[in-house]
């Protein structure tokens, strides 16, 4: 294990956190931990390629902690707080660690480009295939490329609520946190076609991977990429806006 993956167990009212009872922290967080798994699961599309799942698990466990610390004994509310915080802590790892090396990010932007350009001569959204010959890339290159943009939209979403939780003042409590996080949400997914609702409330509500998206849908995962890029997009866009 990684030396930055290190749990702290330091007393949490040592460092201004709520205080637990002895043996409560752990026993809280072995009640919480499905919720390190689920995550994880969620996000293995994202992270598999640079942390191994024992990383990752690592990873949201600290997240989970954190959360505790911040939040004080849970209660029905914490679960929805505390996935936001364990999902954070591995995407701020893997943006750390730069997941996508500078070659594939250059390679993705030249098919972006390509793509637009293409857009623009037809005068329309092109089709797979239209992509495809345009492109010259195969039936897998471009599934990689349309999981690494939807990647992409995923992590810019996941950092604009962020930075609205991140907003309030440290006096606020953690419902006040959970309640503003499902406004935001509420707020975005109101711009949305109904299918692109759907995707990003599987996603963020029902906490399913794309590939479980895709099968729900009955979509090929490149479908579901697609969708759910143009659905981060727009949110982002939207909150954009009101930050």
């Amino acid at each position: 294990m990684n030396a930055h993956c290190a749990l702290d167990y330091r007393n949490p009212a040592e460092a201004g956190h709520p205080a637990f009872a002895p043996g409560a922290e752990q026993q809280w967080l072995m009640r919480y931990l499905p919720l390190v798994r689920r995550v994880v699961s969620q996000l293995s599309l994202q992270a598999n390629q640079v942390l191994d799942r024992e990383d990752m698990e690592q990873i949201g466990l600290m997240g989970l902690l954190e959360s505790l610390r911040r939040y004080g004994t849970p209660d029905e509310q914490f679960a929805g707080f505390a996935v936001l915080r364990i999902r954070g802590a591995i995407l701020d790892e893997l943006r750390r660690q730069d997941w996508r090396p500078r070659q594939v990010r250059l390679q993705a932007h030249k098919v972006r480009d390509s793509i637009r350009e293409l857009a623009r001569r037809l005068g329309r959204t092109p089709g797979d295939k239209e992509i495809l010959a345009h492109t010259g890339l195969d039936e897998r290159g471009y599934q990689d490329y349309l999981q690494a943009e939807s990647c992409e939209a995923i992590e810019s979403l996941d950092a604009l609520l962020g930075e609205g939780l991140e907003n309030l003042v440290d006096g606020e409590s953690a419902l006040e946190a959970r309640v503003l996080r499902e406004r935001m949400l509420a707020q975005a997914l109101a711009q949305l076609s109904e299918r692109e609702r759907l995707v990003l409330t599987l996603y963020y509500q029902h906490e399913l991977s794309l590939k479980e998206i895709a099968l729900v849908l009955e979509v090929s995962d490149a479908r579901v990429c697609q969708l759910s890029k143009q659905a981060l997009n727009k949110a982002c866009r939207y909150l954009s806006e009101r930050s």
